[in-house]
């Protein structure tokens, strides 16, 4: 199959479900795409999407493939390689949803099936287009130590996998995208309250290069929350990855207003005076520039930013944590 086409890039999506439906809903009206169509077990929910975006829904997973030059799978994590295989086959180009797959081992036939094949494969760490992520790259340059917190109150859905690969997952891929350092250990602990695997869990990552990450995870909230502070030496951020906000204190700053208090020109215990600076951060839908970076590296035939790369790193410390709370268990 070709990359390059003077035509739109034929779009589709293996699982229409409360994630998949919003694929469907940006393929259909995404500039240079166009949604040719669905691969759906549930005929309700294939008849709605069907006529809501005017595709056509496919009797199997092989006959999307070939109808399509890109599919995004968003099916459970469980069934990730047994949906990617037949559509590699058909040499077309993916976008898999986090986590890639349930195991390293399931992974790597998948990759290995992308390269037989020639095909990209993008993995769905969305946070990665979040504004809040371009913000962290650009003013990140040696964090000393970061917290992450991602709350989210129980559901079903998901529920094939622990919480590591649910959702701390998505904070693993930041953390190695901005650190860039191999980890030197793993600590961990989890809990198990109403599913099969941990649904609260807790991982101490150390690098190679001295920087520490403290990640937490629950999907027992009464809240959703999904926010990261990161320390470094001449700065301090802490950014909300859910409302595209947050603040940044720099060193500079605090240096100065020290320089002021010692002058007399603010008053001890102002705490107004303290250099906080808010964030001015551009609003929008981390799903849609997602899915037009992966359009547009399809039409390049340029590797995309979250690839099989760092999609594979992630899954191995995710499944690292996994095993060290089962162990433990």
């Amino acid at each position: 199959m070709s990359f390059l086409s003077p035509n739109r890039i034929r779009c589709g999506v293996a699982g229409v479900g409360s994630l998949g439906q919003h694929h469907a809903r940006i393929y259909a009206s995404l500039p240079g795409a166009e949604l040719t169509g669905i691969y759906e077990t549930s005929d309700a929910r294939a008849a709605e999407i069907c006529g809501k975006y005017n595709c056509r829904r496919f009797a199997t997973i092989a006959e999307l493939g070939e109808a399509c030059d890109a599919v995004s799978v968003v099916v459970p994590t469980d069934r990730h390689a047994e949906v990617a295989l037949p559509l590699l086959a058909a040499e077309t180009h993916l976008l898999i949803e986090k986590p890639l797959c349930a195991s390293l081992e399931e992974a790597e036939q998948v990759l290995a099936a992308a390269r037989q094949h020639g095909c990209l494969v993008q993995v769905g760490h969305i946070e990665h287009f979040n504004p809040v992520m371009a913000f962290l790259e650009k003013q990140v340059s040696s964090p000393q130590y970061i917290t992450a917190e991602r709350l989210a109150p129980y559901q079903p859905r998901g529920t094939e996998v622990g919480v590591v690969l649910d959702l701390m997952i998505h904070d693993i891929g930041i953390v190695l995208a901005l650190v860039k350092s191999p980890i030197r250990r793993i600590d961990s602990v989890g809990v198990t309250v109403l599913s099969k695997g941990e649904d609260i869990a807790n991982a101490r990552i150390e690098f190679e290069n001295g920087c520490v990450a403290n990640l937490s995870a629950s999907r027992m909230s009464t809240k959703k929350q999904r926010e990261i502070r990161i320390f470094q030496s001449d700065a301090y951020l802490s950014l909300d990855f859910m409302n595209q906000a947050g603040h940044l204190v720099k060193k500079s700053d605090i240096v100065a207003y020290g320089v002021k208090m010692k002058l007399g020109l603010v008053k001890a215990g102002d705490l107004s005076a303290i250099p906080v600076k808010e964030i001015p951060i551009e609003k929008g839908e981390p799903l849609a520039l997602e899915l037009a970076h992966f359009v547009d590296s399809v039409r390049q035939a340029k590797q995309p930013k979250v690839g099989a790369a760092l999609g594979k790193s992630t899954l191995e410390v995710a499944i690292t944590i996994t095993d060290q709370i089962r162990k433990k268990a």
